[in-house]
C-alpha cells in the first residue's frame, strides 16, 4: 500500500503573531488523526520561528529562511508537500471543526475534479462558495483557505507565479480553467477566515492586480467592464464600508 498522505496542509507565515497557534491547533486537533503539515515560515522576527521549533514533532516539514513573498513560500509548500491533495491554510484562518478534512476526505475518494472548493466564512459574517457557473471574469472565483487541489496539478501546469504579491491563486485559477480543468463545490465549511488579511484588506494595489491577471487571460474588451467594477469595488471598500 502508498504511504502517500491524501491530504497536505500548507500553512505561510512571517512575523504572524499569536493567531498562527490557533490555525495550527486547528489542524492538530482534527480526528481521527491530523493530515500531513508543511510550515513555511518567512524567517519570521517575533518569536514564531522559536516557537514552531518547540512544536517541531508536530511539524511533518518546516521550512524557514527568506522568501520573495507569500506566493514564493506556497511554491516551497508545493514542493515539499506529499498529499495527492493540497490545502492552502492562512495564518489567521482555523479549520471548522475537528473532522471537516475526515468529512472532505470522503468527497475527494469519489471526485474527478482537479480542484474541490467548500466554503470560507469570515468572522465579520461573509460567506464565499464557489459559484456555478463560474464567474471567471468577475474576480478570483475560488477562495484558497477552502480550496483542495490535486497536488499533481501543479506539476503540469506550473506553480504560483512569484511576481504576484497578492492575486498569484487568481493567475494560478484561471490558467487551470482555460486548461479545462474541472472545479467542483463541496458542501461543507472548510475554514473561518480573519479579516483584513493579504487579499481582504482592500489596498488599491490587489485590485490592481487583480485587473493585471484578468488581461493576461482575456481580451481587453472582454475585460474593460469588469475592470470599472473593481474600481467601484476598491472605492466602496475604501469610501463606504470604511
Amino acid at each position: 500500500m502508498s504511504d502517500t498522505p491524501l491530504i497536505s496542509v500548507i500553512v505561510v507565515c512571517r512575523n504572524p503573531g499569536e493567531r498562527l497557534r490557533a490555525a495550527l491547533a486547528s489542524i492538530w486537533t482534527q480526528q481521527p488523526e491530523p493530515p500531513e503539515l508543511v510550515v513555511v515560515d518567512g524567517a519570521s522576527t517575533d518569536g514564531t520561528r522559536t516557537w514552531l521549533e518547540t512544536n517541531r514533532a508536530r511539524i511533518t516539514t518546516l521550512i524557514s529562511g527568506p522568501d520573495r513573498g507569500v506566493y514564493d513560500a506556497m511554491n516551497k509548500g508545493i514542493t515539499a508537500a506529499r498529499g495527492d491533495w493540497i490545502l492552502f491554510l492562512g495564518a489567521d484562518d482555523v479549520l471548522a471543526g475537528d473532522r471537516v478534512l475526515a468529512e472532505t476526505a470522503y468527497w475527494l475518494r469519489k471526485t474527478s475534479a482537479g480542484v474541490v472548493a467548500g466554503e470560507a466564512a469570515y468572522a465579520d459574517g461573509r460567506v464565499y462558495r464557489l459559484p456555478l457557473p463560474a464567474r471567471v471574469l468577475a474576480r478570483n472565483f475560488v477562495h484558497h483557505q477552502s480550496a483542495f487541489y490535486r497536488r499533481s496539478l501543479f506539476a503540469e501546469n506550473g506553480s504560483f507565479d512569484p511576481a504576484l504579491a497578492i492575486m498569484g491563486d487568481y493567475d494560478f485559477n484561471l490558467r487551470l480553467w482555460r486548461l479545462h480543468v474541472v472545479f467542483r463545490p463541496l458542501p461543507l465549511r472548510v475554514a473561518t477566515c480573519g479579516t483584513g488579511g493579504l487579499s481582504d484588506a482592500g489596498r488599491w494595489a490587489g485590485y490592481r492586480e487583480e485587473i493585471r491577471v484578468r488581461h493576461r487571460y482575456f481580451p481587453v474588451w472582454k475585460c474593460w467592464g469588469w475592470d470599472l467594477l473593481s474600481v467601484a469595488r476598491w472605492l466602496r471598500k475604501k469610501f463606504v464600508v470604511r
